[in-house]
């Protein structure tokens, strides 16, 4: 197994601005906005971003949730192992806000798709976007694309992503890892 730096903490950093800087762009105050990390690991980018608009751009009090789709998935039952769900946190209402979904990989798209089947539990957003870190482009199942995007990726075959947070795993880093 071999694998390869595709990000550095340094590069993280710089799209974590530029990714903040766009959602200021188009959602200017954040009034009327939200931020859903999908958990397990858009949480940690939500997080990243919440901080950013709201220490580097003086935006304050963006809502920021967290949000379980495990009983959501099309494969919920197909693993030999039981799916272990995580929590999900959403104290405000999704009501006729713009809903950014936040995820650090998005592959085949069926996270996504699930995310949109839960989220309609908490309430009829009017609009949701799509914010993700690495854009495996190549790897769709479903037709979705993101609204705010920081790198796209052409993996192949067997190789996968690998999304670090020094909050998880004590390093800002991102692999491109072949089997």
């Amino acid at each position: 197994m071999s694998q390869k730096v595709l990000l550095n903490a340094n590069e993280i950093e710089i799209i974590l601005h530029r990714l903040a800087c766009q959602l200021i762009e188009n959602h200017d105050n954040f009034s009327e906005s939200v931020l859903i990390g999908i958990q397990p690991r858009g949480v940690f980018l939500a997080n990243r971003i919440q901080q950013k608009l709201e220490q580097d751009y003086k935006i304050p009090e963006v809502k920021t949730g967290k949000l379980d789709i495990t009983f959501y998935r099309d494969d919920f039952r197909r693993g030999e192992k039981p799916l272990e769900a995580n929590k999900t946190r959403i104290d405000f209402l999704v009501e006729d806000k713009r809903v950014i979904f936040i995820d650090d990989v998005l592959y085949t798209g069926r996270s996504i798709r699930s995310a949109l089947t839960a989220i309609q539990s908490f309430g009829r957003p009017k609009e949701i976007e799509l914010l993700t870190l690495i854009d495996r482009r190549f790897s769709r199942h479903l037709p979705i694309q993101p609204d705010y995007n920081g790198r796209q990726v052409d993996a192949i075959n067997e190789e996968r992503v690998k999304v670090n947070w020094k909050e998880n795993e004590g390093e800002d880093c991102v692999y491109l890892i072949n089997k």
